[in-house]
């Protein structure tokens, strides 16, 4: 009889917008086993029956941004050995991208969605993951001329 892996997914945000569009996909959340990655903020989030871990806010023009970065990818590494995800679904943003580099390094499949607020461009973190993500995802039909390799399924709200 053969041993039935179960698929286990990470929906990671960092707060605020980003959060909000990868609690969206909270009835994917229901039907695999998954947990959930964002920033830890001064705000509380409410979420019952999903582990969440939190990794430090970053903002890339504070002076403290590369060591909040080691520190984001030290704690990164720990989820990872953890939990050991096969998937990644994200929303960004910058907090996020040593989760994904770290997982993508392991061979697992990064899924990003570009922000709902990007209508013409890509974001910092959108242009980075454009070019690791197994498959990327906009919420506007404008940016797939752009992005060739895109995904346009309309928005997730």
């Amino acid at each position: 009889m053969k041993s039935r892996h179960k698929m286990k997914i990470c929906f990671a945000a960092s707060s605020g917008g980003h959060y909000e569009q990868i609690m969206m996909l909270k009835p994917l959340m229901n039907k695999y086993d998954s947990f959930i990655v964002t920033e830890k903020t001064k705000y509380t989030t409410e979420m019952t029956g999903n582990t969440i871990y939190y990794l430090l806010q970053v903002n890339r023009r504070e002076w403290l941004f590369l060591l909040k970065m080691i520190v984001n990818s030290i704690i990164s590494v720990y989820i990872y050995v953890r939990e050991r995800p096969d998937i990644v679904i994200t929303t960004g943003v910058l907090a996020i991208i040593p989760l994904c580099l770290i997982c993508k390094a392991f061979g697992k499949q990064i899924i990003y969605i570009e922000s709902f607020a990007k209508v013409t461009s890509l974001t910092k973190t959108g242009k980075l993951m454009y070019r690791i993500a197994n498959q990327f995802y906009v919420q506007w039909p404008g940016l797939k001329d752009t992005y060739p390799n895109s995904i346009y399924v309309g928005g997730i709200y």
